[in-house]
């Protein structure tokens, strides 16, 4: 469980304008080093390598990276918005993250940078012969990395924003989320069940603003807690909706102590996030299954799909561990379980209330319920069994032909 600082980070490295800015600044270096290097290249490659062997090369360098940009990115964001009318807008999020397509359109945009700014050191005199060489060896390396990336860009190309591919994406991102779930039940902190009941002496910490919790700094909020020898108790877990001036926890502190610099532990923004709400990925999926069965697009073939990956995912979940439980590392913070009412309320009632109407998408929801209560885990059964008769009611109520509700 990592803080919300690196968090954050990871978050921001996540971001297409960074790691344009990164690969950028790495471009601008090696223009500006170009110089000091040349002091080690031997004179007679200084002969052969000169800047008349150079400046074409980076002419055409930044006439037709500057192009190829533009063009990556008009592809990117047109196949991006027909996954999201086709699929969820929620998946677009998800998309923008797609490590291949912000690292071909840095090393694009890079290699604009770099040809600009050494053709402008040439024109303004600033290298000397030596210094040409280094230039040339840094191009022969940035050409090499451009048609690896296109050969890249290529392949990705026929995936990017087809149907296939979001869910796949989506899926492993939930598989990541409910993964480190099941590594830390309750991010690392003592379970306490559902619901919270905390002590009567705890005093609440009241939400600075309106918005979905994303993140909860267990490490920096278990040290704040053992120096003042306190504890606190959670009642709303991330992905839940907060309003400002509710409380999102109680602590139980010293007398005079203050709790409100507690609510600097929890970022709340106005998006949901998947980096510690496990419910995030199952949700966002079984929006896919029930965009599929709108009027609009009417694919039953693709409900079916996003159930059989929501079963897989929820499967993986519920296997039975390999080691014992692990302690609690954060021993101060007491945090509300995910029950399983939660995860399959999350993964399929939605999809049972749009899908009832079509015969093979409601058999397939009741097959996959069926399998998942057999799992054996905690409470398993228990929410399958209640779950199953919500697809069946709305069934027979959507249903037109008693042959196909006697199927079901």
């Amino acid at each position: 469980m990592v803080s919300t600082f690196w968090a954050i980070v990871l978050r921001y490295l996540k971001k297409l304008w960074v790691r344009i800015v990164l690969i950028s600044a790495l471009a601008v270096v090696a223009v500006l080093v170009a110089a000091p290097l040349g002091r080690f290249i031997p004179p007679a490659l200084t002969d052969r390598l000169g800047q008349d062997a150079v400046l074409p090369v980076l002419t055409i360098l930044a006439s037709t990276m500057l192009a190829v940009t533009t063009f990556s990115l008009n592809v990117m964001v047109s196949a991006y918005r027909a996954a999201s009318s086709q699929a969820t807008p929620r998946a677009y999020r998800i998309l923008l993250a797609d490590t291949t397509t912000q690292n071909v359109l840095a090393t694009f945009v890079g290699a604009f940078i770099f040809s600009l700014s050494a053709i402008l050191m040439f024109r303004a005199d600033l290298y000397d012969p030596a210094a040409s060489v280094t230039v040339f060896g840094f191009t022969v390396g940035i050409v090499a990395m451009i048609i690896l990336a296109i050969l890249r860009w290529i392949e990705h190309l026929s995936l990017l924003g087809s149907m296939d591919h979001t869910m796949n994406v989506v899926g492993a991102t939930a598989r990541q989320s409910l993964e480190a779930r099941r590594t830390r039940p309750c991010m690392g902190g003592v379970p306490e069940g559902p619901s919270v009941r905390p002590p009567a002496d705890a005093a609440p910490v009241l939400a600075r603003r309106t918005g979905y919790l994303q993140l909860v700094d267990m490490p920096r909020l278990q040290a704040r807690l053992a120096q003042a020898e306190g504890r606190i108790w959670l009642v709303h877990v991330p992905g839940d909706h907060v309003l400002a001036d509710t409380p999102v926890a109680f602590v139980q502190l010293p007398e005079d102590s203050d709790p409100a610099p507690y609510a600097g532990f929890f970022t709340l923004g106005t998006e949901r996030t998947f980096e510690q709400d496990a419910r995030y990925g199952l949700t966002v999926l079984s929006e896919i299954g029930q965009r599929a069965m709108s009027p609009g697009v009417n694919d039953p073939g693709t409900a079916i799909e996003a159930l059989a990956r929501l079963e897989g995912l929820l499967w993986q979940f519920g296997r039975p561990r390999d080691v014992a439980m692990p302690a609690p590392r954060f021993d101060r913070v007491h945090v509300p379980e995910i029950i399983a009412d939660q995860l399959f309320d999350a993964a399929f009632a939605p999809i049972a209330r749009d899908g009832a109407g079509c015969i093979e998408v409601a058999q397939r929801l009741i097959f996959a319920l069926d399998r998942l209560g057999s799992r054996g885990a905690p409470g398993w059964q228990a929410a399958t069994q209640r779950l199953a008769a919500y697809p069946k009611d709305h069934a027979q109520a959507a249903l037109a032909l008693d042959s196909d509700k006697a199927r079901l």
